[in-house]
């Protein structure tokens, strides 16, 4: 029986060690203030987005010249960007790096392939209703 259970334990664990993938954050640039961007604030974001596989980039905000405005943790973005834009700054900005799950998934997006990793290069511009602080 011994046998059988050690067997299962690690099956057991399969699902988790599958879900593992996470959203890895490289803090850039950081600022001091009090009032950071939380669940439900509306922001506006410049942002370069590239791909993992061969860095090539398939959309910038920055060359629009107009950043994205959306609210935070609302699933208007994907769900990479409504946790990695937490706790900012204005002025902040942030290296994202997301896996598949926390992206567009196993579905293509225009030029994105499906399953892709993305690295977004993100700065927080502002918080609607929160003046930037000169500290």
């Amino acid at each position: 029986m011994r046998f059988f259970s050690s067997l299962l334990l690690p099956l057991a664990s399969l699902p988790l060690l599958i879900s593992a993938a996470e959203v890895t954050t490289e803090y850039t640039l950081t600022n001091t203030c009090t009032r950071k961007t939380q669940r439900g604030d509306s922001v506006e974001v410049h942002y370069r987005g590239t791909l993992a596989s061969d860095r090539s980039e398939f959309d910038a905000s920055y060359k629009r010249g107009q950043p994205l405005s959306f609210t935070v943790g609302k699933g208007m973005v994907i769900k990479g960007w409504d946790e990695g834009l937490l706790d900012m700054c204005i002025g902040d900005k942030r290296k994202l790096t997301i896996p598949p799950e926390f992206g567009y998934g196993q579905r293509a997006m225009g030029s994105i392939p499906a399953g892709s990793t993305l690295i977004f290069e993100t700065e927080l511009v502002g918080i609607k209703g929160v003046e930037k602080e000169e500290l």
